[in-house]
């Protein structure tokens, strides 16, 4: 499984940035997708996850700024980040827990990140 994320960027305090991440290669079910975080010294965190059932969770820092949602016929995920802070820049990485036609067990496949960074 790929995974293709796109949409970082260099945005200001308090401005917008849309991530997408789509997933490609012999999937046969994607189960969830998500997107994480790792700023600079600091360990990778989760910020949004999603089921293909479409239920949600969000770390609370983001919680009423960003928004999930996803395609599931096109096996994309977005990230829309509204209101952004300073202490949101990291580099943002995309994960799909996916089956394959390889690999009936659903297993975490990890995009290679996307770097956003919020001026003040």
């Amino acid at each position: 499984v790929q995974l293709q994320a796109s949409g970082g960027g260099l945005v200001q305090a308090g401005g917008s940035l849309r991530l997408s991440c789509a997933a490609s290669g012999n999937i046969i079910k994607i189960n969830a997708m998500g997107w994480y975080r790792q700023a600079p010294g600091k360990e990778r965190e989760l910020v949004a996850h999603m089921t293909s059932g479409g239920s949600t969770n969000y770390a609370g820092s983001v919680e009423g700024r960003f928004t999930i949602s996803g395609d599931n016929a096109k096996n994309t995920v977005y990230l829309q980040m509204n209101s952004l802070k300073p202490e949101d820049t990291a580099v943002y990485y995309c994960l799909a827990v996916a089956q394959t036609s390889r690999d009936l067990m659903a297993r975490p496949y990890w995009g290679q990140g996307t770097l956003v960074t919020v001026s003040s």
